[in-house]
């Protein structure tokens, strides 16, 4: 027996199944017990020859006329429940259909499709669950291409500097000297920090970071960057504080110190000569926080999220040079999820300055 392949084929069935057995039940009890009330009923009285004559033919009559009773309800009874099934099944089964339709296409690339059900129940949550799968591949497709873009948006002008001066130096053009080796090796180590920094972002986000989590002061972590920083500030007057009491959370000291390290690094770059950045830590009821401040252009609302994405820069007017590729942020942002921790930032407006936190979870 070949068993049907389809849902709606298994659910018409198994309804039609279901229907067989149970008018099976009916007319066996029936046939089985009907007789017996039937003699019951009629109330013949024992010993009578003519009436048990007559008894056994009206019960013969009772169950041939019972037999195709039945027979007929049961036709009927199949018949029925056959188109009733055949569209129960058919609904139960449209939006699974639906699903594997879209699902095909979903395949083949086509990330935007959705699937829309008033079915309730399962079916629902179904919906909702495929529908969620689907956005979710559709934004990082979306990022896989804005990546793309941006590699190549970021390669190509280092690119053409060296490609300018290698023609220059080809064509005798350019006169070899050590300013020109300098300028080739700085654009060759940008371009190395940035395929660097793409790969430990990807590394990142993939959770395929090796992470070495202890009880880690992040007080002290600051007080290291900020010993690190110090010539930087003070060959601007600027004053670089950090915190002093202890905070202890659960994180990879490396890691702290790297994502310290860029909020550091990135106040530097907008803060103005003799102003202030001030690192502080605390402790929270979920672990510990630590934040830069500094008192530099600040932060649009609309900002805030968008300075931890990929190549995104506060001051487009910056070169590359002093103003980095825009991966630093992302990257901490990646290291902090893989802390089990989260990092942010805050900021009054344009002109008050900025505040960028991070929060990691206790030890």
């Amino acid at each position: 027996m070949t068993i049907p392949r389809s849902l709606r084929a298994r659910l018409l069935a198994a309804f039609v199944a279901v229907a067989a057995a149970a008018l099976g039940t009916v007319g066996a009890a029936v046939l089985l017990v009907g007789p017996h009330y039937f003699s019951e009923a009629m109330g013949h009285v024992p010993g009578d020859p003519m009436g048990q004559a007559m008894a056994m033919a009206t019960q013969m009559a009772f169950v041939d006329a019972m037999r195709r009773a039945l027979l007929a309800a049961t036709v009927i009874a199949l018949v029925t429940a056959a188109a009733v099934s055949l569209a129960v099944a058919a609904r139960i089964a449209r939006p699974v259909t639906r699903l594997a339709e879209a699902s095909r296409r979903i395949a083949a690339g086509h990330y935007a499709e959705r699937v829309e059900t008033d079915e309730p129940g399962e079916i629902a949550e179904l919906a909702a669950s495929f529908n969620e799968m689907a956005a979710s591949l559709e934004a990082t497709e979306r990022r896989r291409l804005q990546l793309v873009g941006d590699v190549a948006h970021e390669l190509r002008t280092p690119l053409a500097t060296l490609d300018g001066y290698l023609e220059g130096l080809e064509d005798g053009v350019v006169t070899p000297s050590a300013q020109t080796w300098h300028l080739l090796r700085a654009e060759t180590s940008r371009l190395t920090r940035m395929v660097n920094e793409l790969a430990e972002l990807w590394r990142a986000e993939a959770h395929q970071l090796p992470l070495h989590t202890e009880e880690v002061d992040a007080a002290e972590v600051a007080r290291e960057v900020a010993a690190r920083f110090a010539p930087q500030a003070d060959a601007r007057g600027i004053e670089l504080s950090a915190p002093t009491r202890q905070v202890v959370v659960l994180a990879d000291r490396d890691r702290v110190a790297q994502i310290v390290s860029n909020y550091v690094s990135n106040a530097l770059r907008h803060a103005p000569d003799g102003s202030s950045i001030h690192i502080a830590a605390s402790a929270t009821s979920e672990g510990g926080r630590l934040w830069v401040t500094d008192h530099g252009q600040g932060l649009a609302p609309d900002q805030l999220e968008a300075v931890f994405e990929r190549f995104y820069r506060v001051d487009s007017a910056r070169t590359r040079a002093d103003g980095g590729a825009g991966i630093g942020l992302a990257i901490v942002r990646a290291l902090a999820d893989a802390m089990g921790g989260r990092a942010w930032a805050e900021s009054a407006g344009i002109g008050t300055g900025a505040t960028f936190l991070l929060e990691l979870p206790a030890s």
